[in-house]
């Protein structure tokens, strides 16, 4: 998102200045207990479980158009399923419309779909089809993780699910974001989307986990569509 994404993670999340922390912002991650409220117990999954579905139904119409355009234009598959870490570091797979070329190599029916390790993104990788970059743009890709939310995989706003062999890799500390729900936005897809480098977005993603509340969660909803229709850039 460039210049405006430190000025619109403060407006979604009021915070920012201790994700800069350093080693001793991850000491502090480490030793400090955290609680557990009511609206992260009880309300949180329940709106989640509604939205998800209600959300699912209401853009059906969009998916099946999205589907068939993949379908004629880059044929199957059309959805791109992976697996991803979640709460309490369960794995799970998430959905997501296939926005790359089939690797050859391995037949047609194997997509590359391969996420960078530095960035969370890559908007100039030639593996993506025109229609590819399209949905990405508009992250109209990730709609099919709105049944992941349905399902009570994930929620509406949390950290990114991450890959396994990223998780693997991890410090003690980074495993604080697995104490919720992965989300199909949070505070670092409004701040800075795929631009910020991944040990600064783990950093946002605790900070959520940290402060995470009813008020939290409508501030990040309320910036996701300003993040990803205002930049053009994937979530």
């Amino acid at each position: 998102m460039g210049e405006q994404g430190e000025p619109m993670a403060r407006e979604a999340h009021g915070l920012g200045a201790r994700a800069e922390g350093g080693e001793e912002t991850r000491r502090l991650y480490l030793a400090k207990p955290r609680r557990i409220g009511r609206y992260e117990r009880w309300v949180k999954p329940v709106l989640d479980r509604i939205a998800g579905i209600v959300l699912s139904i209401v853009t059906a119409p969009v998916v099946a158009v999205i589907a068939l355009l993949i379908r004629t234009k880059m044929g199957a598959p059309v959805l791109f399923r992976q697996r991803r870490v979640g709460l309490h570091g369960r794995e799970f797979v998430v959905y997501k419309f296939r926005t790359m070329a089939p690797d050859r190599r391995r037949g047609p029916s194997r997509p590359v779909e391969v996420e960078r390790r530095v960035t969370h993104k890559s908007e100039h990788d030639p593996r993506h089809t025109p229609l590819g970059r399209v949905l990405r743009r508009w992250s109209l890709d990730e709609l099919p993780q709105l049944w992941n939310v349905a399902k009570g995989e994930m929620s509406l706003v949390g950290p990114r699910p991450e890959l396994p062999e990223i998780v693997a890799r991890y410090e003690p500390w980074q495993h604080r974001r697995h104490e919720v729900k992965p989300g199909l936005t949070g505070l670092w897809q409004v701040s800075a989307r795929g631009d910020k480098p991944m040990h600064e977005a783990t950093e946002l993603d605790i900070e959520y986990v940290e402060n995470l509340s009813f008020l939290t969660d409508l501030k990040i909803l309320l910036a996701t569509p300003r993040a990803a229709f205002g930049s053009h850039k994937g979530a």
